[in-house]
């Protein structure tokens, strides 16, 4: 493979042939009084790039070339309340609708008297606020592209709006370290030369109505046709981490998107002036992936007992069990000094179908609107696995909602909402109605419904490649929602009132683990593999019964905010919200927790069906968790301009964030237990020995539950504290500096009570095992610093440089999106011990964006006329490099954590050698670990191991070419890993393995793709 860092021109070349993000168009209206507004002026901007359109007399905008994504929106008019939003643009967004407010004669003289700079000031310093006093009025939802007015999502200040499907968790450390983008002065755009909004965006250009740029009726309707490919022809061949040669795998991806919009029109029914809009859109995707990745399988001496040299097992003593569960196993297809010995490539398909539709009336009596939108999605996937095993997902489902805005005075307005969706997920194993791997095994106890036919799962701690299927599953989740947003203005304040209620159900008929799965360490004979061949498992674990669970929960949250400006250079906001979800409950009752005694000495199963009047029924609700309802988050946010006409701008906010989402996956936990269900995780012993052919019956010396929680869990919730500072520099810079905090309380902890090490004496041989025990006592701490240097569009190049400097700590799980999965403790009576960093700390982090539009100025070429001009002009060329270090990893022991079928619970001992003098061929020292001494647990802290570091460069290129003013073809150019740099993904931790310190595999190499719009 070529080295490209040592061919510039190359590299260079790559830069202006590859391209990044798709594009589409997005279009809305902006009304007053519900009758059209022209002249308005919208910039769109996302991070460095700021697009202009300006509204026509129908009060229409277009942009014809968004790239994909999170977008923010701002609409300006004079005499009139700015209005901003962030909006996610991809294909099939509905026309957006906007409805200014006029401002009273005393705003408008103080917003002419006194306005600050082009830097619009916010309220926030973690997400853009209002920057004139009535800016808060009219913040469309940023969610669906709705008219309905709701306030800002703000990690720090304003509330945080929720959708129907969505949980109000709190944001994860990384997503809210970014700066605010600052306000920005729309002129960056002016200099696009040639581009679709430069002639409306400059001081010279004429709205679509003006002279002879006057369009016909047609253009009331306009459409979309979208064709997206991507072919693994074009594509780099896999990177091999073991030097095998393994065929590049065919991969096709095609999306094809079609769309229609415009005034209602149907002659004799509907009057055309009142005729409402409609939009229309149709995705259709089909893709067929390939993933190269390496394995480790037995040979076929070791299938026949041949271990090693010093380890035979005769053929007699080789478990039927084994030899049949072995036969899933391919044998190797390389030899090599790689631990592995076995290489595929792994093939899945996707196939979606999906509609979108929006109707939007006309104001009604000047005061009321109504509008609504219908939506449905059909997914398709099938997944293969190494063994062959082909299994099948089917997702059906559909969002229904309307809305009513009703406008009391020219100050205050109210938009009602209602909104049902409904989605069917079907889940379908290989083995599903086909063979009943384990009987016909000899395997008993487990689940031998043909639903749930199939071989149970394997594990190995030398790395052998664990045998497992997926579990057959439906599931039909639907959520009803009502909710109202408020809008009342009253110079210098923007009042802010939401209310909502959502009803969730979530109906399941599946099994938690109704095949059972066995795990291997090598206790019974020191080798995994051998102790698999006599048939005698370290471990095993089941839970099936119950198949049929009916999960309700009810969500509530109401808040109001002040969006006041003190001064022309001085802005806060300030609110509350209350935000609360009860506890999951079964409809049925069907819940079983454990009622634990002092020191964890007993327990006893409580069942959410107890009589009413009984002891258990008094002491516990349905849900058999307390709710909590201290669900208050406070908010606050300031913009100060301290110098007046400074381009200075300091910016602070603080708030409080709930995490209303952990409980679902507590009552699916609940809802597969004793006495309802069969579970089991016990431990092979004297007093319990476990074979492959019985190792799923009931425990003499371990609980039949796996489960339990501290019925008076809380609610985990971060503080958040943030402040930054920007400036104008010399050079059309700005640069942003900002500090981040975020303190996490109350997150979830998790640990087995009553285990001990291996080779200690059992403290106490009466207290119940095997069971993990759940409470809300973690907490957590960010901290971040990020320094921002932009640089404004000028001669058709902008660009921006980020970067963070971060460090996060926990000692449980955070929750949230990107906060971790469920963190085990090692010790149960050291929690403290867990403490360490987070696993998605990370704590270098570059980030560096850069765009080039062709036909800038004299020297750019704008003066070319002929092919010249036509092949260079109008293209925009985008780069994207993102660089950090690795995330954390913690470094494993596999070896069964006493009394359980835990066996990676359990960490090593650090000898103090350094983790990175490693061996030839690998990246982690074998030498800094060693095993745990007898009697006590492993020293090792959780992710003291630094993973591989990260690296990626995308580019673009992208072009629109025009026909009779009215059609535009974009043409564009995507590509992945442009440079086809290799990065790892992961190191192997577990210290037990021969594979420790090498590459689990590498990230995806250059790709690719290739799009093809056509907009009239």
């Amino acid at each position: 493979m070529p080295r490209l860092y040592r061919f510039p021109g190359l590299v260079a070349a790559l830069l202006l042939c590859a391209l990044s993000m798709t594009a589409t168009e997005y279009h809305g209206r902006v009304t007053y009084g519900g009758l059209p507004l022209p002249g308005a002026t919208i910039v769109a901007s996302q991070g460095e790039q700021k697009v202009v359109a300006v509204t026509g007399l129908d009060g229409m905008y277009s942009f014809p070339n968004l790239a994909d994504g999170d977008w923010s929106i701002q609409i300006e008019m004079l005499c009139f309340a700015p209005v901003k939003k962030d909006v996610t643009i991809a294909f099939g967004v509905p026309t957006a609708e906007w409805e200014l407010k006029l401002l009273s004669a005393e705003e408008i003289k103080a917003t002419s008297v006194a306005a600050p700079p082009p830097q619009a000031l916010t309220t926030s310093a973690a997400t853009p606020a209002a920057a004139t006093p009535a800016a808060a009025a009219a913040k469309p939802n940023a969610k669906k592209g709705k008219g309905a007015a709701l306030p800002p999502v703000n990690t720090a200040s304003g509330f945080q709006r929720t959708d129907v499907n969505a949980s109000a968790t709190p944001p994860a450390p990384s997503e809210a370290a970014g700066a605010a983008p600052a306000g920005g002065d729309a002129s960056d755009s002016f200099a696009i030369n040639g581009s679709v909004n430069n002639g409306a965006a400059s001081a010279f250009g004429q709205s679509q109505a003006f002279g002879n740029n006057r369009r016909g009726p047609g253009s009331l309707y306009n459409g979309a046709f979208q064709i997206v490919a991507d072919n693994s022809a074009l594509d780099a061949a896999p990177y091999s981490i073991t030097g095998q040669n393994t065929p590049k795998a065919a991969q096709q991806r095609l999306t094809f998107g079609a769309s229609v919009g415009g005034p209602l029109r149907i002659p004799h029914l509907i009057n055309p002036n009142s005729a409402p809009t409609f939009f229309i859109a149709y995705q259709l995707m089909r893709n067929r992936n390939a993933t190269t990745n390496p394995y480790l399988v037995p040979t076929a001496l070791q299938r026949e007992g041949d271990i090693s040299p010093t380890d035979t097992i005769p053929q007699s003593m080789i478990s039927p069990q084994a030899l049949s569960l072995l036969r899933f196993y391919p044998l190797p297809n390389f030899t090599s000094s790689s631990v592995y010995n076995y290489q595929t490539a792994i093939r899945s398909t996707q196939a979606q179908d999906q509609l979108t539709s929006r109707l939007t009336s006309k104001t009604i009596k000047r005061s009321n609107q109504l509008f609504g939108g219908f939506s449905f999605q059909n997914t398709r996937n099938q997944n293969n696995n190494l063994f062959g095993f082909l299994d099948h997902t089917n997702t059906l489902g559909y969002d229904i909602n309307a809305n009513w805005q009703h406008r009391f005075t020219q100050r205050m307005f109210m938009t009602y909402k209602v909104d049902f969706n409904r989605s069917t997920t079907r889940v379908m194993p290989f083995f599903e109605n086909k063979e009943n791997v384990s009987g016909e095994a000899g395997i008993t106890g487990n689940n031998q419904n043909p639903l749930n036919w199939g071989p149970p799962s394997l594990s190995f701690s030398s790395g052998i490649a664990g045998l497992s299927d997926g579990n057959q599953a439906t599931n039909k989740n639907q959520t009803a929602s009502a909710g109202l947003t408020g809008y009342f203005i009253r110079s210098p304040h923007n009042f802010t009132f939401v209310a909502d209620y959502r009803r969730q159900q979530f109906n399941s008929l599946s099994q938690a683990n109704p095949r059972g799965s066995f795990s291997f360490t090598g206790l019974a004979t020191g080798t995994d593999f051998s102790d698999f061949l006599l048939g005698v498992p370290d471990t095993s674990s089941i839970a099936f019964g119950n198949a049929d669970k009916y999960f309700r929960s009810n969500v509530y949250d109401a808040g109001v905010t002040d969006d006041w400006r003190v001064t022309p250079g001085l802005t806060l906001n300030i609110g509350v919200r209350w935000e609360y979800s009860s506890p999951i409950s079964e409809k049925y009752g069907r819940l079983v927790n454990l009622d634990i005694a002092n020191g964890y000495s007993a327990e006893t199963p409580v069942i959410g069906y107890m009589p009413t009047g009984s002891l258990t029924h008094q002491s516990y609700p349905s849900s058999l968790v307390r709710p909590d309802k201290a669900g208050f988050e406070p908010r606050l946010g300031l913009a100060w301009r301290p110098i007046s006409g400074s381009s200075l701008v300091v910016r602070a906010g603080y708030g409080v964030n709930y995490n209303t989402s952990v409980y679902q996956t507590i009552a699916s936990q609940m809802a597969q237990q004793s006495p309802l269900s069969k579970s089991l995780s016990v431990q092979n012993s004297s007093a319990d020995p476990l074979t492959l052919a019985n190792g799923f019956n009931g425990s003499p010396i371990s609980t039949p539950n796996t489960f339990a929680i501290d019925p008076n869990f809380r609610v985990g919730y971060t503080h958040s504290w943030q402040v930054s500072i920007q400036r104008d520099l010399p050079g059309s810079l700005i640069l942003n500096a900002t500090y981040l905090g975020i303190k996490g309380t109350r997150g979830v902890q998790s640990f087995y009570p009553n285990t001990y090490p291996a080779g200690a004496a059992n403290p106490c041989p009466s207290c119940p095992v095997g069971y993990i025990y759940v409470t809300s006592n973690g907490d957590s701490i960010r901290e971040s610093g990020n320094i921002q240097l932009r640089r404004r569009l000028h001669n058709g190049i902008t660009a921006t440089l980020v970067y963070t400097y971060a460090k996060s700590i926990d000692d449980a799980a955070l929750g949230g999106r990107g906060g971790g999965g469920q963190v085990i403790a090692q010790n149960w009576l050291d929690l403290r011990a867990e403490r360490g960093l987070s696993n998605f700390d990370q704590r270098h982090l570059v980030n560096f964006n850069m765009q080039y539009t062709t036909g800038e100025g004299v020297r750019g070429g704008t003066l070319l006329d002929g092919w010249r001009g036509t092949a260079f002009k109008e293209w925009t060329i985008t780069a994207a490099v993102n660089a950090g270090s690795g995330t954390p990893l913690t470094p494993g022991y596999f070896s069964t954590l006493t009394g359980t079928s835990c066996i990676s619970c359990i960490r090593p001992n650090y000898t103090g050698a350094s983790l990175y003098a490693a061996p030839a061929g690998l990246f982690l020292n074998p030498l800094a670990f060693s095993a745990p001494l007898p009697g006590q647990f492993g020293n090792a802290g959780r992710d003291i191991i630094e993973g591989p570091d990260q690296f990626s460069f995308n580019a673009s290129m992208a072009r629109t070419f025009r026909y009779k003013t009215r059609y535009n073809l974009d043409v564009r150019l995507d590509t992945t890993n442009s440079l086809n740099h290799v990065n790892y993904s992961s190191w192997v931790t577990n210290v037990t393995s021969p594979s420790f310190g090498s590459a689990t595999g590498a990230n995806g190499m250059r790709t690719v793709q290739a799009t093809l719009r056509m907009r009239f």
